[in-house]
């Protein structure tokens, strides 16, 4: 079966990419999900103007994000935290918290964004990445120190 593609779709193709699928998984999960018209030329012509559009919201993003991530690069995060004998954290410095700590300086960031492989349970300078575009990526400093 014919179709075009009106959204990307991962393993399968991008906006406007005219694929050939198997009629069940077109039937079950690609038309139901509003991802796919059917391949005629007059849906081929309006998915080329949703493609320029797109790419057009893309790079405009991409824009917006560069900014962000010079912005971000220069700012420097402190992190106090409560510490037991011998300088051992109570609980951690999570995702959640860096999210927070942002907040504050003034910029909106989805936890989920942030890339913190373990939560930070020792006091000490860490560079965290930001994950800001599909290829723009933010290192901030976070400084963890007592209360």
């Amino acid at each position: 079966m014919k179709l075009i593609l009106i959204k990307d779709v991962e393993n399968l193709g991008q906006i406007g990419d005219i694929v050939n699928v198997k009629e069940g998984y077109a039937r079950n999960y690609l038309i139901p999900k509003k991802l796919v018209l059917e391949a005629t030329k007059a849906n081929e012509k309006i998915v080329e103007k949703e493609k320029i559009k797109a790419e057009q919201r893309k790079k405009e993003s991409k824009k917006a994000a560069e900014e962000l991530c010079q912005q971000l690069e220069k700012l420097s995060l402190t992190a106090p935290v409560q510490v037991g004998e011998n300088d051992k954290l109570y609980g951690s410095v999570t995702s959640q918290d860096i999210s927070d700590l942002l907040k504050k300086e003034g910029f909106d960031i989805d936890k989920r964004k942030i890339e913190l492989p373990t939560p930070i349970k020792v006091l000490g300078i860490y560079s965290v990445k930001i994950k800001l575009d599909s290829e723009i990526t933010a290192t901030t400093k976070v400084w963890v120190v007592k209360m």
